[in-house]
């Protein structure tokens, strides 16, 4: 792992646009250079499922605890329970180097983006509508009704899309991972990301103006 703090990106996007066959192939891809988040809920654990890897289970009340605290990034309701990104989880991953992605809604990114102003937001989507439907029905594992409510869904979602940093065209999966990477690389290299080696070169530098 590098020892520059890493970046926290957010990565919305329409249902269908492949968001999270992305974040599995570019993990799998650049292993020691991303974590993806783990969120806390306050609904129970599913058969298979460990605390701390698909989710931090949490009571309802331990939950409502944390948003007092202002332990979480963001949060919302959803079907009676909790759902939230934990800040000492995700910062904790970033002071190790770690470009923490956070697989959210525009609501959630929005939310982030308030606390943190240094996220790095991106768009996923399809060349096109007709492809984002194609998918969609090509699932085979849901109904019309559902579809027609997804893409809906997606009208509503396009209008949002200018509060994002970065778009990326989910056409051909290696270029879009790869674009990803590219994009939180370069992140990298910004002013504001590089703070310590600035300070720590002009003191560098004072050491030889005091010796003359």
């Amino acid at each position: 792992m590098q020892s520059q703090k890493g970046n926290l990106i957010i990565v919305s996007g329409f249902s269908g646009a492949g968001k999270g066959t992305l974040m599995k192939r570019l993990i799998d891809k650049y292993t020691n250079s991303y974590a993806l988040s783990v969120s806390a809920t306050s609904r129970k654990p599913r058969p298979g499922e460990e605390d701390g890897r698909e989710y931090f289970f949490k009571t309802k009340e331990e939950f409502e605890t944390m948003i007092s605290n202002g332990e979480l990034l963001e949060h919302a309701n959803y079907v009676g329970n909790y759902y939230g990104t934990p800040k000492e989880y995700v910062f904790k991953k970033m002071e190790e180097g770690y470009d923490v992605i956070l697989e959210i809604e525009i609501q959630g990114a929005m939310q982030v983006k308030k606390m943190y102003e240094d996220a790095l937001l991106m768009f996923v989507s399809t060349p096109d509508a007709k492809t984002l439907k194609t998918r969609l029905t090509g699932r085979g594992t849901e109904t019309e009704d559902v579809i027609n409510s997804r893409l809906k869904r997606a009208c509503e979602e396009a209008e949002g899309i200018e509060k994002y940093d970065y778009l990326i065209i989910n056409d051909d999966l290696e270029t879009a991972v790869d674009t990803i990477h590219a994009i939180s690389q370069n992140e990298r290299f910004r002013i504001r990301n590089n703070l310590k080696f600035i300070n720590n070169m002009r003191e560098e530098l004072k050491e030889f103006k005091e010796e003359k």
